[in-house]
């Protein structure tokens, strides 16, 4: 199902008031990269970029083109492990977060 044009304008409006929401979601992204759900992690990312960035920022401080990200994170998206490196890494630089992994048994 694809998602309204109220509901993303909903999601930008309150990551852009809410930091704790931000870094909610880029989290949550991570954790579902980690946890093996590609395709909810590429939402979340999507999401987040969106309502942070936009692709275009993203393109000029990663160095990848601009499609290319729209495609990356698209419902079909297969990303390269370099390219989402690069993306995660500068996310993380602009929310101030540093990632922590640790695994549980």
């Amino acid at each position: 199902m694809a998602l309204t044009k109220a509901f993303r304008e909903t999601v930008r409006a309150r990551a852009q008031q809410d930091a704790g929401f931000r870094r909610a979601l880029l989290t949550e992204a991570e954790s579902a990269l980690v946890q093996g759900d590609g395709t909810g992690a590429r939402a979340l990312l999507r999401d987040y970029i969106n309502a942070t960035l936009g692709f275009e920022t993203l393109a000029q401080a990663s160095g990848i083109a601009v499609k290319s990200l729209h495609r990356m994170f698209g419902a079909q998206g297969n990303p390269t492990l370099v390219n989402l490196a690069r993306v995660l890494q500068i996310l993380n630089e602009h929310e101030g977060i540093v990632p922590d992994v640790s695994v549980s048994p």
